[in-house]
């Protein structure tokens, strides 16, 4: 599983939902995710301290802050390049796969007390967002 987070002052999917000020997940599923790695990556993803405290230091999560976030499953995060110029996705989970731990991650983060919009899965969407910092970070479970 391979999340793409960008700290956001505001985020959007169309079609979808929105949230204000907090993260932007991209949400990549492999074929041998499991549950276990869906809840995993949404406590890693409620605790990283990517929020400035009040000395400007990153000290403070997306459950600190108060924020929200927006998740959308993007099976082209598991792309692999190394041979040729056309991509293989042939390591991301089929949809009757992706979509239950896709679930089961949002689920988990509302479990961890963050707000939860997400996009359409299986959609193709426009996903819209303002790059706070800009602060991206790439996390793996």
């Amino acid at each position: 599983m391979r999340a793409v987070i960008q700290r956001v002052s505001r985020a959007s999917s169309t079609p979808g939902g929105a949230i204000g000020a907090g993260l932007c997940v991209l949400l990549g599923i492999a074929t041998t995710d499991t549950e276990a790695d869906a809840a995993r990556l949404a406590g890693k993803v409620a605790s990283l301290r990517i929020f400035e405290n009040a000395e400007g230091k990153f000290d403070r999560s997306v459950v600190d802050t108060g924020g929200d976030a927006l998740v959308v499953s993007q099976f082209t995060l598991l792309a692999d390049t190394r041979k040729g110029n056309r991509p293989s996705f042939s390591h991301a989970a089929p949809p009757e796969l992706a979509e239950p731990l896709y679930e089961h991650f949002c689920s988990s983060l509302r479990t961890l007390g963050v707000t939860v919009e997400t996009g359409v899965f299986g959609a193709r969407m426009t996903v819209e967002l303002v790059n706070d910092g800009p602060v991206t970070i790439v996390i793996e479970s």
